[in-house]
């Protein structure tokens, strides 16, 4: 049995009371078990309490797909030390921004947004909304996140949330460890694969507050874009996508919060992270 536990986000706490509240939560923690974040932006508390959780990122090595492994280099990894030499283990990395689970910060398609450094750290932590495309997907690896789509997912589960991170799973991750059937190019070299279509992109910055979008496979557009309508629709409104998640089947279409582990690299156009969804 899974024991509920919760994680309260308050915003503008003075210093004194934050001190105070810090204080009563620690002991609180050692008696209850539960957790408490603060966070110094959101100006409203939201509590998220959780008996599942899963991690949505794949793990990163030198085999993983990259949308254009021409430019993109393949993760390296080499090694520094060991313990059985030097009493303590340590690598060097070496790889693009845009590999493995990573967001795309706004800056990567439209200038004067956001670099990943800049990024408000209350967007990282969103409801998720789970659109499933992977019936479509399997017949059709050009299928697209339609307007569509996100009225169907309103009519069953209500509006989508403010604040929300909405997700396209399209069951393509199932060949991430084959990086031509993940790519899906086809004899002109063009890639097929699935994304979000620009149109719903748009409804989305414009009819609804979302802080960004994410995907199960290489980019936010679909493999055959050559304008990346959806990347500079999303990116050029200050939101955020998030490429190459893993296990969307396992959390719900709704009710779950997802938590996106950015790193603070100044001035960099994205990055590998980890995300974690708890529901």
């Amino acid at each position: 049995m899974c024991v509920p536990q919760t994680f309260e986000v308050l915003g503008r706490i003075p210093r004194r009371e934050f001190l105070k509240l810090a204080t009563t939560s620690a002991a609180a923690m050692a008696i209850s078990g539960a957790g408490l974040l603060t966070s110094a932006t959101p100006a409203q508390a939201r509590t998220i309490t959780y008996t599942n959780i899963a991690d949505l990122t794949h793990v990163l090595n030198s085999a993983f797909p990259r949308y254009n492994p021409d430019l993109f280099k393949a993760f390296e990894r080499t090694n520094l030390v060991t313990i059985q030499k030097n009493g303590f283990y340590a690598n060097n990395w070496s790889l693009p921004e845009h590999i493995g689970t990573h967001m795309d910060a706004p800056q990567h398609f439209v200038l004067g947004r956001w670099m990943l450094h800049q990024i408000p750290i209350r967007s990282l932590i969103a409801p998720a909304v789970v659109i499933h495309i992977h019936e479509r997907a399997a017949a059709n690896p050009d299928a697209q996140v339609t307007v569509d789509d996100l009225k169907a997912w309103e009519n069953r589960y209500g509006r989508i949330p403010e604040g929300a991170a909405v997700l396209m799973h399209s069951g393509w991750e199932s060949r991430v460890g084959d990086q031509n059937a993940y790519r899906n190019p086809d004899s002109k070299g063009v890639m097929h694969f699935p994304g979000f279509h620009p149109e719903a992109a748009e409804f989305l910055i414009k009819e609804r507050d979302i802080v960004g979008i994410g995907v199960d496979t290489l980019s936010l557009d679909y493999g055959p874009s050559s304008d990346f309508k959806t990347h500079i629709t999303v990116l050029g409104a200050n939101k955020w996508g998030l490429e190459n998640l893993a296990n969307l089947a396992k959390i719900p279409p709704n009710g779950a919060t997802i938590f996106v582990g950015a790193l603070k690299v100044q001035n960099a156009s994205g990055g590998p992270l980890r995300v974690i969804a708890v529901w």
